[in-house]
């Protein structure tokens, strides 16, 4: 069995469709990041950065694995199981780049346009326009990618599922899918799959209030935990 500690969004959600996709049992334990949870110690124990998602694999002898970082995850429970990520030559390197793209590109920039354009209480027009223009040319690149092909590369792997929940919030960081064809059909795709449906109706028990409160607003944005 798997603990996940979880909150839904994209970061979280690449997870729980993993596990749903390489079907294995987990178990998820929220983490309110609107209520600093994840500034409890017991949390930090398994995620020093504060941060979700994280992992504790309980098949493992004696006291449970844990593994922090959305990335590290994916390759851990692919690489354990055996699929969504070739064990060797090009085709790996090839989902590697691609994770990696998503790690160092799609999810920082996106999180950064969506923070500019959605969450921010006060709207800065130059941090609106590097953001959202920079999360623009990211989309270019995936819809070159895509062009021909069903998934990011041969065949369906955790680049795809690392790169879907933060395509789930094109709008919010200023894209219009319309621009990006291959990208619309890859997450049509993408949406239609029964394990990423499964996993998506995991949100449906997890209130998302919109928009956020003063207090939820500061606990999301406005302290390391630290004080």
């Amino acid at each position: 069995m798997i603990d996940l500690y979880y909150f839904p969004t994209p970061n979280g959600r690449k997870i729980t469709i993993a596990l749903e996709e390489l079907e294995i049992p987990y178990a998820i334990h929220l983490v309110d990041i609107l209520d600093r949870q994840q500034f409890n110690t017991d949390f930090l124990r398994i995620s020093c950065n504060n941060k979700i998602p994280a992992i504790v694999d309980n098949r493992t002898e004696g006291r449970g694995l844990s593994v922090f970082e959305s990335g590290a995850i994916l390759m851990y429970l692919a690489e354990t199981a055996g699929k969504l990520l070739p064990s060797s030559g090009p085709a790996r390197v090839e989902v590697l780049e691609w994770l990696m793209w998503q790690m160092a590109g799609l999810g920082p920039m996106g999180g950064q346009a969506n923070h500019f354009n959605y969450y921010a209480r006060d709207k800065i027009p130059y941090a609106i326009d590097r953001y959202t223009q920079e999360l623009n040319r990211l989309y270019g690149v995936m819809d070159r990618r895509l062009n021909g092909r069903k998934f990011l590369c041969e065949q369906y792997s955790i680049a795809d599922i690392a790169c879907f929940g933060w395509v789930q919030q094109a709008a919010v960081g200023g894209v219009d899918l319309a621009r990006f064809p291959h990208v619309s059909k890859w997450y049509s795709g993408m949406k239609a799959r029964p394990a990423v449906q499964r996993a998506l109706a995991k949100d449906e028990q997890f209130d998302r209030p919109t928009p956020l409160t003063d207090a939820q607003h500061r606990n999301l944005f406005g302290s390391s935990g630290s004080d």
